[in-house]
């Protein structure tokens, strides 16, 4: 029961601090630092430790008010019970446009294995919060009577739920989330579009490696889309585990491609491009502590700089278990 006290006192923190684009959560590819909980809330406990994770997210340095991201979450199972509780904090800021978001959540997990060596588990999870959204006009040109223009830090509070399962069997797993189910007005009312947040989130997997070997390696995909704007997005990703005597280390790449485009003029005309992403992942786990770089380039022909975006996540698990499954799962195991 010592992680369900350490987690009542981090969700104190977390609502307490409820304070700080219109998003939500933003998904980039921080869920492939061992860190599925942070999109997946059915991931919620799966594990055999409880998780603890950090990650800070910076995007074209030296350029002022550039977006950045600061996510903290932690997760694991209630005693020897098939429930699971975590919790997220996480703060979002993009120019004018900031948020604050925090969540609790509620999974459970379901096993069909007739023992627990042969991993065959289906989960659901819930979470719910708040998210404030913030613009901050007190530094907007201002000529005059603007209808538009108040010239203060407008704010908005909002709550919402996300929603999804995971199903896990042997070395394979499938994920299926919707984010943001409920519709938040923010602070933009007289933008219909914009009140409709909700995304849909499928991930599907496999680890393949010789049981008792060193190596393993990982091919997954991930799905999602936005349903007030009709995008969607595919993540093709791939990831390699070498074994070592103090824990592992890893490494992977991750290409996301999107399949709705924008157009600009090309000063011959007008031109359209999608969004491309290319992010190479560099991990290590030693023994309960967990260190991760990610490194995201934007491959567009037209980009607001050629600077790409530097992620770092620090990890820390506790509460372990011995490993259950007889399977090459590190998600699980």
């Amino acid at each position: 029961m010592k992680f369900l006290n350490f987690f009542f006192l981090i969700s104190t923190v977390l609502f307490s601090k409820i304070a700080i684009s219109q998003e939500g959560l933003p998904i980039y590819t921080d869920y492939l630092t061992d860190n599925y909980y942070l999109i997946h809330p059915s991931m919620a406990g799966v594990a055999n430790c409880a998780k603890v994770r950090l990650t800070a997210r910076q995007q074209w340095f030296g350029h002022e008010d550039a977006p950045k991201l600061l996510t903290l979450s932690i997760n694991g199972r209630i005693g020897d019970t098939p429930s699971a509780v975590g919790g997220i904090l996480y703060t979002d800021k993009n120019g004018y446009h900031s948020q604050t978001g925090a969540y609790v959540t509620y999974a459970h997990h379901l096993m069909f294995s007739r023992s627990e060596i042969d991993l065959n588990m289906l989960s659901f999870g819930l979470s719910a919060g708040f998210i404030q959204y913030k613009l901050d006009e007190t530094t907007f040109l201002f000529d005059g009577p603007d209808n538009i223009i108040d010239g203060i830090v407008q704010s908005e509070t909002n709550f919402n739920v996300d929603l999804g399962f995971s199903y896990h069997f042997l070395e394979y797993y499938a994920h299926g989330t919707v984010k943001n189910v409920l519709k938040n007005s923010g602070i933009n009312n007289d933008i219909e579009i914009t009140s409709n947040l909700r995304r849909y989130l499928f991930s599907v997997g496999g680890v393949f490696g010789k049981l008792g070997g060193s190596w393993s390696y990982e091919p997954s995909i991930m799905f999602q889309y936005k349903d007030g704007t009709q995008e969607a997005s595919i993540d093709l990703n791939g990831k390699v585990y070498k074994d070592m005597d103090f824990g592992s280390i890893w490494a992977g790449i991750s290409y996301r491609n999107s399949f709705d485009g924008a157009q600009y003029l090309d000063g011959s005309g007008v031109s359209s491009q999608k969004l491309k992403q290319i992010t190479p992942i560099l991990g290590v786990n030693y023994n309960q502590f967990m260190f991760a770089y990610t490194y995201t380039y934007q491959s567009n022909s037209l980009v607001f700089t050629n600077g790409g975006f530097h992620q770092l996540t620090l990890g820390y698990n506790f509460n372990c278990k011995k490993e259950k499954y007889d399977c090459k799962c590190p998600a699980v195991n």
